[in-house]
């Protein structure tokens, strides 16, 4: 059995109420075991510091009530947006872990790069590992002794507006490594419009960590958020092929549309 679910968002990035559980979180399709949600850019998953609703899962604990055990099976990073799958017990948890664990999960996301990425489409095999030549402590790097990782990409499209040259990517990442699709476009000279930490100058993150970007930074970075998004993703759980997908935030869409 195959069965789709969509969402397009309507408002972003809210600090919604607490008397409002539904505004927690950007529900795509919820049963009694699990939940899609489209996860919004600048949100982490898990708390770091701030109120409760500051966090992917202190939201989903908001959403789901007090005695909820909610897990995240899959993670995005603070600037990614898109699809992220919640558990709702401790008890299925495990279940859907060995579902990503033997690779049955099918990924699919949408990336704006600079430059203009010429051919239609291609493959990045990379091995990632510690970039240990990094002030930043949690960067990765393409090295020959790293664990493997191979990313698929296509381009949907390349664009010029008055700030440069770009393509819109499809990026399907072979496995889910830490940062792996920022990485391996980098890696191939494409970096990801907005990305602080493998664009141009990592010292744009260390600045955003403590809060010290300027107008001139953000203006260089172009984007406030990092282009990427989790589009879709597909899985199939107890006989049944599912597939999520999650639409494109406003500033994304407006970007890769609005062109010369």
């Amino acid at each position: 059995m195959r069965t789709s679910f969509a969402f397009n968002p309507t408002a972003e990035n809210l600090q919604q109420p607490k008397d409002q559980p539904h505004l927690l979180l950007n529900v795509i399709f919820e049963n009694e075991i699990f939940l899609a949600v489209n996860k919004p850019a600048g949100l982490v998953c898990h708390p770091t510091k701030g109120d409760e609703f500051s966090s992917l899962i202190s939201r989903a604990r908001l959403y789901l009530g007090p005695f909820a055990t909610p897990h995240l099976v899959n993670r995005l990073d603070r600037e990614t947006s898109g699809v992220v799958l919640i558990v709702k017990n401790s008890r299925h948890a495990g279940e859907f872990g060995k579902i990503w664990e033997r690779g049955e999960v099918c990924k699919e996301y949408l990336a704006i790069v600079h430059g203009e990425v010429g051919q239609s489409g291609g493959s990045i095999r990379a091995s990632l590992g510690k970039d240990l030549n990094s002030n930043v402590a949690v960067k990765d790097a393409v090295m020959e002794n790293g664990v493997v990782a191979e990313t698929v990409y296509q381009t949907v499209k390349t664009f010029r507006n008055p700030l440069g040259s770009f393509s819109l990517l499809k990026v399907f990442p072979r496995q889910g490594r830490k940062h792996q699709i920022r990485i391996h476009l980098q890696h191939i000279g494409f970096p990801i419009v907005g990305d602080k930490l493998y664009g141009k100058d990592e010292n744009f993150y260390l600045r955003f960590v403590y809060d010290q970007l300027s107008r001139s930074d953000y203006a260089a970075l172009i984007l406030s958020y990092q282009a990427l998004h989790a589009q879709t993703l597909k899985i199939k759980w107890r006989r049944t092929d599912f597939t999520f997908q999650a639409g494109q935030e406003t500033w994304f869409e407006q970007f890769h549309r609005q062109n010369l």
